[in-house]
Order: C-alpha cells, then structure tokens, then sequence
C-alpha cells in the first residue's frame, strides 16, 4: 500500500494548485460559474492529500529512506493533509459567499496550500532524483567535478610499506570527494538510503541495513566496492542515478579499500590540520661553521647534521656556468663564455658572474617572463571565449620584471591593479561563471590563495574541506572581497540561504569593510595582505624561488604551505631576510645562486613522486629536464630560430627593450602557445600553474622525433651551417661547443665523421643538430 503513494501524491498537487489558479478568476464574484468546479477540485485535493500523507507515513516505515529531506517531505507533507482539512471548514463556512471573513480565511488557506503541496512534491522529488533534479538542467550549469580533478597517482598508494599519516589524509580525501560528488544524494544527512551513510566516518564503516559495506583491506570482499563495479542498469549498481564512476574513481576507492581503508582522525577533525604560522618568524643564525659563512649553508649544513649527510664537492666550472645560466636567464652560454669562465681566476668569479647575469635586465626578465606568465595566467591569445574579458598584462610584467620592482609592490599592483596590470584580477572574468562553485569571484579567491598564499582553496569553494582546516563560508567570505555584490553560499552547487560575509582569511591582517565598494576592497584587500606581519605570503614567494632554482621546494607541493618544510629555520630565515633585503627578487636568486647548498651536484630522481613524498630528503639540486622554452631558445641561439615565421603578440622592440639588450631571435616566452611548446611541457595557461612536469613524455618524444616544427629548424639551419662551414671537421666540433660546451670524444668525432665524411649534405648535418639535442646532456640540467 506505501508504493501507492508516488500516485496519490500527484492528486493533491495537481488539482489543489488548478482550484488555487481558478480561484483567481473569481476574486470579484465569487459565486463565479467556475465555483462548482472549484468546490470538486478542492474535495477531490484534500481527500488526495490526506490519502497521500497516509500512504506516505506507511512507505516511511517500510523503506529504506531516511534523512533531513524524508523528515521536511513527511511533515510538509502531513501539514498540507491538516491545512486541506482546515480549508474544507472554510469553504463550508462561505455560506455561498455571504461570509466575507470565511471567504477571505478560504482564499488565504487555499493559496497557502498549493504552495505547501508545492514544497513537499520538491522535496519528495529530491527524494526520488537527488536533490539538484532541478538545478542540474540548468544551461548555464556545468559539472563542477571531474574525474581528472581527482589529481592522484595511485602509483604513490601502492606497494607494501604502511602509508605516512599524510598520504592516508591524502588518499581519503580524494575518496571523500567522489563520495561526495556521486554519492551523497542518496547517503547522507539529507537522505540516508538503505540505512547508509557515506558522509561521517562513523556512519561509513558501520554500513547500512545489510551491514558493513567495507571490509578493510579486502576490495574483493567489500560491498560497497562490488555495487560500484556493476553495470549502470542492474538493479543493485551504485550510484543508481545519474552517472556510472569512471574507470579511475572505482580504481581509487578499490586502492583505499586494499590499503586498509585508512582514514586518520585528522581527516574528520579538520581542527587537528597543521594550519602553518602566519607571522614572520626570525631564527638566530648559528655561527659560522667549516668554512660556510653564507646563513643558507650554514642551515643545511644542520639539516646535513641531523640527516647523516656529507658535503660533496661543488660542481666543475662548466656545469656551475651552464645551470646559471639556464636557471638566471634560460639561455646557454656561448663557446667563449666557456673559455672565459675557465680563465677566470678571482675567488669570487662565480658571485660575479651571478652578478653579471642579473645585471642582464632584459635577458633576465624575459627568461622570468615563463615563470610569472605561468602562474598568472598571462597568456598571449585573444581575449577569452565567454566573456572577452582577458587582459594580458605583458607590458606591466615584462617591466616589473626587467626593473626588478620589489615584491610587496609588485603583489599590490596585482591585487590593487591599474589598467596595465588588471589582467590576473579582472582576467579571471574571461571564463565566466563555470557553477555556483566556480563564479568569477570565487576563482579570482582561488587564484589569490595558491599563487599569493600557496593556499588551495579549490576543496573549500564547494563544501568545507577535507584536507585542510578552511571552511566553505571563509572561502566565500575571501571570494566576496572580489565581489560587486554579496555572494551567496552555495555548497556541493546547491545555495544553502546564506550571505557571504567579507573577510580576509587571517583575521589578523586586517578587517574588510562590507559595505565598501569593489575597487575599495581589492585596495584594502592589498594593503592588508604585503604588510611585513603577513610571513605566510613571503615564505611562499621564497619557496616558489627555491623550487625554482632548486628542483624541489622546502615545501611541496609550492601550494600546500601548510605542510611542513624538510628545514623550517632556513625557510623562516630566507623569508625574513627577504623582507631585510627590501623584497628584492634579485638579490634572493643571488643568494640561492651563489650557495655552496646551489653548487653541490646534482641529484637525480628516479620517480617523481619521491620529490613529493614526506620521506624526501635534501642533498642538492633535482637533476631537471630543459623547459619548452629553454629549449626553444637553445635551439634558435645556434641553430635557428625556431620561432621567425611564427607571428609574435610581443616584440622585444615594443616592450621598451633596453638598447644593451641582446635578442637576435625571437625568445620562446615572449611567442603565443604553439603545438610544439605544449608537447614541450608549456600549460594553456586557462588557469594557475605553479611548476611544470620535469619528466620526459610521450607526446614531447613524438613532437621531437617527427615535429614539423623541429625539423624545419634543423633543416634551415642544416643549410646555413653548410653555407658557413663546409668542412664536416669543423661542423662537427662547433655543433659539441655550441650545444653541449665542449668538443666531441673521440669516440663520438669518430662516428660523426662516418656519416658525414668531409662535404657533408645538408641532410647529414640535419641527423648530427637531431642526434645531439637529444641527447641528456643537453636536455638535463645537471
């Protein structure tokens, strides 16, 4: 009898809300020649909605609903059944319209019964298709959530050794947000389905009315993990509405199950998260010790200490030279500065020659262009296709890079923008609204928190986060300082009838006044975040600058700078000395640069993911691969320009180039995003990215062995070195000082001159140019 009631539920909805539109028509007569009718409908929906609330209590008992949803529908539901009764004694207390008040008490009671049948058939629908049934056929809604947005290596998971706390924060976190995006419509507080609950760890390893559905460290054996492994139309399929898991959702939640499905306290107590000190922090520099004098030797030299590690010699002349020059400016020195260096007999010529490339000013910043552009979204190619509203900031950035602006001015020229640098605020608005967790406002707070702040927003923009200590409301709190008009919550896409408040997520730095106008705010905003007592924004800076240089940052990930450094004092110490140094960009590269720490050798890593890992430890500079640009640029020094016939939004000569520059070709950075950049390594740069990949792919090794793009370059260059050259001699020992800084063994001037011979074609100085730059030493920087 309870399945009954989805068909008597449609009676009372139905013909109660045609009597109440009926009634309308009678609003100045009201025995009108429609009342006859309207009596019956009212009859007929009150007798439908007592009936209905009947079965429905019944269907209650008997089901496997539960939840805040069931209990709004049951009692709306229950008060429309009460409310139908009481307009029946109204309608019997008309007196045929000679009752004025009865009249009024029945209209009123009428109209207020077609909006409560309204409400309980919402949610009863909520019930039945989830709550966004409605919302989600929106146009202009998107699915916020993706499979790929999961982010997760399950390679990092694997293997026998028990995972660290932080990875199994990590690994739970990622289930935790399937859970929530695919399963909480049918197990959660709103509604719990077969007594299940997915939400809270308590309700989650419980089970539901068949018991647990997990069995720790048997996938095979867990319920939970068979529902979600079958097909979308059988009967027992989990989800059992909307969209089957991907192939990497079901993989990941079979991996959490395998590996003991572990889900520390920290990941449901999110006040137990390490939430990093916001105020600067200045530790005494121990004395000098074994020769080092430079405070960031002498702080490794501790972390060594305590790690059992020895210092090594630093590196030989030619590869200190190359890595600076790579790491300063992104361009390779030349045969001569090479010889040079070597000649070089100060005891300080490595500071001086650090010194002497910074000093390269447009050089410098156009190599640094790649870096800025990267995490700023600056790109070079039109002006967005939602809203035209991309503004590229290349002008503002080349400069304040070339001039070295100081960093605190350059933040607040960002935050606070003039008409030259509004790009990276007003920018954001080129995508549009994506969802209810994507507004403009709420990207613009994501972009501000991970590439000021080295904070991801991303888990609180939606819900309140499950991997950090941030909360929904502070982050829509934060995204309202970006704001014309106060935004309203919305969590998991659904508005939860509340207003944002305006605040900046530290408290401390300052308080936002809400009724200021947008352009206020962004002022207030950017003058409360680069004041000195705001540590956590120069210890990010000085991190991004370390990774950069290094390999690998004193935290990773650059943008989790809660997490904790592998040296807190030499982070805490570098950002304060940042700060002594008038925030000066220049002068922290020359200190990570001219370090005993920067000239130890390379370290190479055999699988990325160990440079992530809370078990890394600090020896030296990451062996990396070249970047897109980088390599661009080393082929176009002396090859050829990769990049002439490609059209440039940005030539040298219109960013007010000083006249000592040197750009006799066009630089990778400064040419709109091609085909073969991006299989180089180069984002779209649609949204921030703050480091790029180091490892080899298969796309890139594609693009370098059959490019067109490449292969023009060699093949042009091939022709002019043969023009110039003629000798295969002398092509083959150029092409070693030019590419790799040396001559060639004589193993390898041997087998060159195999396949050139003495009057080489061009097609043969094409293969050597190939066979060259694909060789690691040129590609790593070591």
């Amino acid at each position: 009898m309870g399945r009954l009631h989805p068909l008597a539920v449609h009676f009372p909805v139905s013909l109660l809300l045609f009597a109440a539109l009926l009634e309308l028509f009678t609003l100045r007569n009201f025995n009108h020649k429609l009342r006859p009718g309207i009596d019956l409908l009212v009859w007929a929906g009150v007798a439908g909605a007592v009936l209905a609330a009947g079965l429905g209590w019944i269907l209650a008992t008997v089901e496997d609903y539960g939840g805040s949803t069931l209990d709004v529908h049951q009692w709306t539901g229950i008060a429309t059944a009460i409310i139908g009764l009481l307009l029946i004694y109204f309608l019997k207390k008309t007196d045929e319209g000679r009752n004025l008040q009865a009249v009024k008490a029945f209209r009123s009671v009428l109209f207020v019964s077609a909006i409560g049948v309204s409400v309980a058939g919402h949610f009863g629908a909520s019930l039945t298709h989830g709550e966004d049934y409605l919302t989600s056929t929106f146009p202009w809604t998107e699915e916020e959530y993706a499979p790929e947005d999961l982010k997760v290596d399950l390679v990092a998971f694997e293997g026998e050794g028990d995972l660290s706390e932080q990875k199994q924060i990590e690994l739970v976190g990622k289930v935790r947000a399937v859970f929530a995006h695919n399963c909480y419509k049918c197990h959660s507080d709103a509604k719990i389905k077969g007594e299940l609950r997915l939400d809270e760890k308590e309700y989650v390893f419980t089970g539901g009315e068949s018991g647990p559905v997990i069995v720790p460290g048997e996938s095979g054996r867990s319920e939970l993990v068979r529902r979600i492994k079958l097909p979308k139309d059988h009967k027992e399929a989990m989800p059992s509405k909307g969209k089957v898991l991907s192939a990497d959702e079901i993989a990941l939640i079979s991996l959490w199950v395998d590996r003991g499905a572990p889900w520390p306290d920290a990941a449901s107590e999110v006040s137990e998260f390490r939430v990093a000190d916001l105020a600067p922090r200045r530790p005494n520099v121990p004395a000098p010790r074994d020769g080092l004098v430079q405070p960031i030797d002498i702080w490794v030299d501790e972390y060594f200490q305590d790690n059992s590690i020895s210092w090594k010699e630093p590196v030989d002349d030619k590869t200190y030279l190359r890595r600076i020059y790579l790491d300063i400016i992104g361009l390779l020195p030349s045969p001569e500065e090479y010889a040079a260096f070597q000649k070089d007999t100060r005891p300080d010529k490595r500071a001086a020659w650090v010194e002497t490339l910074l000093n390269r000013n447009d050089d410098y910043a156009t190599h640094w262009m790649t870096f800025w552009n990267d995490a700023l979204r600056n790109d070079y190619t039109g002006t967005g296709y939602i809203t035209k509203g991309r503004f590229a900031i290349t002008d503002w950035l080349y400069t304040s890079i070339r001039d070295n602006k100081p960093y605190d001015q350059f933040v607040k020229q960002l935050l606070n923008p003039t008409e030259e640098s509004k790009g990276f605020i007003e920018g954001i608005r080129w995508r549009g609204d994506v969802n209810a967790s994507q507004v403009t406002e709420m990207q613009a707070a994501q972009n501000v928190g991970q590439v000021i702040l080295g904070l991801n927003l991303k888990c609180a923009s939606c819900h309140d986060s499950f991997v950090s200590d941030w909360k929904l409301e502070e982050a829509y709190a934060f995204a309202n300082i970006f704001a014309d008009s106060t935004l309203e919550v919305s969590r998991c896409e659904k508005p939860i009838g509340k207003k944002a408040s305006t605040k900046i997520l530290w408290e401390e730095l300052g308080e936002i006044d809400s009724t200021a106008n947008r352009k206020e705010k962004l002022e207030q905003l950017a003058t409360y975040l680069v004041q000195p007592a705001n540590g956590r924004m120069y210890r990010t800076i000085v991190n991004r600058i370390w990774k950069q240089m290094m390999g690998r940052g004193l935290v990773e990930p650059a943008d989790e700078m809660d997490n904790i450094p592998w040296s807190q004092d030499l982070l805490d110490w570098m950002a304060t000395d940042f700060e002594d140094s008038g925030y000066d960009l220049k002068d922290l590269i020359f200190k990570i640069a001219t370090s005993q720490a920067y000239q130890q050798p390379s370290v190479g890593i055999d699988d990325p993911l160990l440079l992530t890992d809370d078990s890394f430890v600090f020896e030296g500079v990451v062996r990396r691969r070249l970047t897109a640009e980088q390599f661009s640029d080393g082929v176009s020094q002396y090859i050829y320009p990769i990049f002439e016939k490609e059209a440039l939004k940005y030539d040298p000569n219109e960013l007010a180039v000083s006249e000592e520059a040197s750009m006799p070709f066009a630089r990778a950075s400064l040419v709109a995003n091609t085909d073969f950049l991006k299989a180089l390594g180069r984002p779209n740069r649609e949204v921030v990215s703050t480091s790029r990949d180091s490892q080899a792919s298969l796309l890139q090794a594609l693009e370098l062995t059959n490019g067109e793009t490449l292969n023009e370059a060699l093949q042009e260059g091939a022709k002019q070195w043969k023009e110039k050259y003629e000798d295969g001699d002398i092509i083959i020992h150029e092409t070693y000082r030019k590419l790799l800084g040396r001559d060639p063994h004589q193993s390898e001037f041997n087998v060159a001159m195999e396949v050139l011979g003495e009057d080489p074609p061009p097609e043969a100085i094409q293969d050597l140019f190939w066979a060259v730059l694909l060789l690691p030493e040129f590609q790593l920087i070591y």
